[in-house]
């Protein structure tokens, strides 16, 4: 967890390695993934640079392996899962090998695809050839409606009539009969009817739909014109016989044909599969190392070069406790070339602000997230993500508080957890932002099982466990018939104290509703004060760190004074209130009916107002009360010239510039100072007091839970249970599926999403902002892991 506790310490290094050993040395930290490099050639040109040229090869290979991915994608044929067995990046000799073989996979493929397409066009005329063979025998049998055609003269009356014949798209035929028509003022006579089944375009592998057609028409001008109109249309226009047997004799001929064609068109499809399939073991290795050779030439590129083009020069961010790694991986990188010239590692001192790398596992990773979404820790600053390992699943655990919901959270945790290498497989956005935060929600179903038992809640229902501390000293008739009974805790109460968490009596209780709005409300103000006051502490750590004791005293002390003898006495009033007043005590103004109410004390002593008690009980609840409330008032008032005026006059008077954590800030001037420090002041003022009552929420929402989860037993649930014959039974097994689908889609699942967005408000807001700036910027490192991930992601 030290690791937790604030970023890591980074180094700018300067690298220094020989040409020849560039690629493989640049490979070997793209395979470690803890170097950061700067680009050293931000005013060059990307065309001017070293590796252009390379970079351009690998755009080439990526476009041949689109390609074959595009074939692979369009014959549904699957590739293999490379996730658990990504390969190593190639040497300079591997990558011309690598394209040679893509080359020879795509130039074999582009035969295969064009023999395949000149095949199936084939395929397509004959069988549209034949179509129109086999449509227009029924045309010709009706010759003589084409007599029909008015004439154009008495010279060609008794010439032959000529036709054409062939196939049209179905969506064109009614623009193409309408032309037709028009042209030919009514003197072309059209026969039409759909083919039997679609045909296949060879191009998409599309089903197409067309109709065969038969234009009679008479004189060589209407047929110039008639097959001008086919053209436009696209139609396809195929000779046919005037004579049946010529036709049919012709038919037969084209089913040998299509028969024989077919047969090609199969043992070309066999060919290509085979050829698809194993090209497909291999494009996922080929696809990885491609990525992997461009990321390390455009990475080369960010280097400068020495004047004898001898030497690369390159400038990195680096984990401090990984220095040695990177020494190891230039030695390993210059003796894959088998260089004699050693590379060097230079460690630089700067001023820049360095990267923020916080290093996780997969249990902090998650809670890491949380952190980031807000924003990047500034380096080296106090990483809150330590803290929210707990604090957040308990405060969520406040405000989900059923022992029956946060086991259903927790089992779906526990579930992601045991199964995360198959489930992290499945690449739904969505569902990789549940699995991603799996820990999380373990955690949460943990707690919230915990506080379901402090409550005694399990689906709104308590639990006997240790036997109830209430003793009922009535008969059956007087318990049953008198709704009005009450308990009286002098007398009703033995003094053995229910043993943990809340007596089952209480569920049962009338005044059940006033008793937890009043423990809960209590419980969020003493939570959420101690969690303010340990945000606050947070930044003494930072301080210390960033040697800025000063600002303990002139920020820390009166924040610390201002939270502390305000809100942090009002939670000591509440646990001396539980302690003082007791049904059982014989003095009259310890009694619970003299228990003053601490909000209205609280008030009286923002306002120096006093209020007359009642006969037998005294205004305040210890000697002295009085006087300790307004010393408290005073050095609270005190607090605020002292946190708005003491840093700005300290920076006057010592000539400091103003800055913040632990970077170099520039010189500001004094009155920008006092605007800066005056609204620090007054927003920590007033957030104090607004983040005091925004804790309240987790009294709002753990009550609201309780009572949805009551209400929905009560309204289904308890259909079944009041029936005690068989027909309960079998009600209960009725009404079971509807309660248990309400309860997990509405109280697990939109109540634990609000209780978690308002338990993450709590930490960002309330929390954070006591001590985290969010300033800095995150460790990017060229790893080819991320990158990887990144892809996947993408695709």
């Amino acid at each position: 967890m030290g690791a937790m506790f604030r970023s890591e310490q980074m180094s700018l290094v300067q690298l220094l390695i020989q040409s020849e050993a560039g690629y493989s040395s640049v490979a070997e930290l793209g395979e470690l993934g803890i170097a950061q490099f700067r680009d050293l050639n931000a005013d060059v040109n990307v065309f001017q640079r070293k590796f252009t040229s390379e970079i351009r090869r690998c755009d080439e290979m990526e476009r041949k392996i689109g390609y074959v991915k595009r074939e692979l994608n369009k014959d549904e044929v699957p590739m293999p899962d490379l996730s658990d067995n990504i390969p190593r990046t190639p040497n300079n000799r591997e990558i011309i090998d690598l394209e040679a073989a893509l080359e020879k996979t795509e130039n074999e493929i582009m035969e295969l695809s064009e023999n395949s397409h000149a095949l199936l066009q084939n395929f397509m005329e004959l069988s549209e050839l034949r179509s129109v063979l086999e449509k227009s025998q029924g045309f010709f049998s009706d010759r003589s409606a084409a007599q029909n055609l008015e004439g154009t003269g008495t010279a060609d009356e008794n010439k032959p009539l000529g036709f054409v014949a062939g196939v049209i798209p179905r969506e064109r035929v009614i623009g193409f009969e309408r032309m037709l028509w028009r042209v030919s003022r009514g003197n072309v006579f059209l026969r039409q009817a759909p083919a039997d089944k679609p045909f296949t375009d060879p191009k998409t592998g599309d089903a197409v739909h067309k109709i065969v057609f038969v234009a009679f028409f008479q004189g060589e001008q209407l047929k110039s014109r008639v097959k001008k109109i086919c053209s436009g249309y696209h139609a396809s226009l195929y000779p046919c016989p005037n004579d049946y047997k010529e036709r049919d004799e012709m038919l037969q001929g084209v089913k040998t044909r299509i028969e024989d064609l077919n047969m090609v068109i199969n043992q070309t499809k066999d060919q290509r599969q085979r050829v698809l399939l194993s090209v497909a073991k291999e494009l996922p290795k080929w696809e990885i190392v491609v990525m992997k050779i461009k990321a390390i030439y455009h990475t080369l590129n960010m280097f400068s070069v020495d004047v004898s083009k001898k030497c690369l020069f390159g400038e990195a961010w680096v984990p401090t406790a990984n220095l040695q790694d990177v020494k190891n991986a230039l030695v390993a990188g210059a003796s894959a070339v088998g260089s004699t010239v050693p590379s060097f590692l230079n460690v630089i001192n700067t001023h820049e602000h360095p990267p923020t790398y916080n290093r996780t596992n997969k249990f902090t990773q998650g809670f890491q997230n949380l952190i980031e979404s807000y924003g990047i820790a500034s380096y080296r600053e106090v990483n809150p993500a330590l803290y929210t390992i707990i604090t957040f699943p308990f405060l969520f655990a406040i405000m989900f508080g059923d022992l029956g919901h946060g086991l259903i959270l927790f089992l779906l945790g526990l579930w992601m957890v045991l199964y995360e290498e198959k489930l992290g497989k499945i690449k739904d956005e969505i569902w990789q932002l549940f699995f991603g935060g799996r820990y999380i929600i373990l955690l949460m179903g943990c707690f919230s099982m915990y506080t379901g038992f402090v409550y005694n809640d399990v689906f709104s229902k308590p639990m006997n466990i240790f036997g109830s501390s209430w003793e009922i000293h009535y008969n059956t008739s007087t318990v049953m018939e008198n709704k009005e009974l009450q308990l009286n805790p002098t007398e009703d109460y033995s003094e053995t104290v229910y043993w943990y968490g809340l007596d089952p009596v209480w569920m049962l209780a009338s005044n059940k509703i006033i008793f937890l709005n009043s423990f809960k409300m209590k419980l969020s103000i003493i939570f959420g004060v101690v969690h303010m006051i340990l945000g606050v502490c947070m930044s003494v750590i930072n301080n210390l760190h960033f040697r800025k004791p000063v600002n303990i005293l002139l920020d820390f002390v009166p924040q610390m004074l201002f939270l502390v003898l305000l809100f942090g006495y009002m939670c000591f009033m509440m646990f001396f209130k539980w302690i003082q007043y007791s049904a059982t005590t014989e003095v009259d103004h310890l009694k619970p009916g003299c228990a003053p109410s601490v909000l209205i004390m609280f008030i009286n002593m923002m306002l120096f107002k006093s209020q007359e008690p009642l006969e037998t009980c005294e205004e305040f609840m210890f000697e002295g009360q009085k006087t300790i409330q307004m010393v408290f008032i005073f050095i609270a008032l005190i607090c605020i010239p002292w946190l708005l005026l003491a840093k700005p006059i300290y920076i006057m008077c010592t000539g400091q510039k103003g800055g913040h954590g632990g970077e170099h800030g520039e010189e500001e001037p004094m009155s920008e100072i006092f605007i800066h420090q005056a609204i620090h002041c007054i927003e920590y003022i007033l957030s104090t007091i607004s983040h005091t009552a925004s804790y309240l929420r987790l009294w709002a929402l753990s009550l609201a839970h309780a009572q949805l989860s009551e209400v929905l037993y009560t309204m289904i649930f308890h259909i079944g249970t009041k029936n005690d014959s068989f027909v309960g039974a079998a009600m209960i097994y009725v009404v079971f599926w509807p309660w248990a689908a309400l309860t997990i889609g509405i109280l697990v699942g939109m109540e634990g999403l609000s209780a978690f967005l308002h338990t993450l408000r709590l930490h960002w807001v309330e929390f954070m902002s006591k001590f985290y700036e969010g300033l800095g910027h995150p460790f990017q490192p060229f790893s080819f892991k991320a990158m990887l991930d990144a892809d996947q992601e993408e695709k």
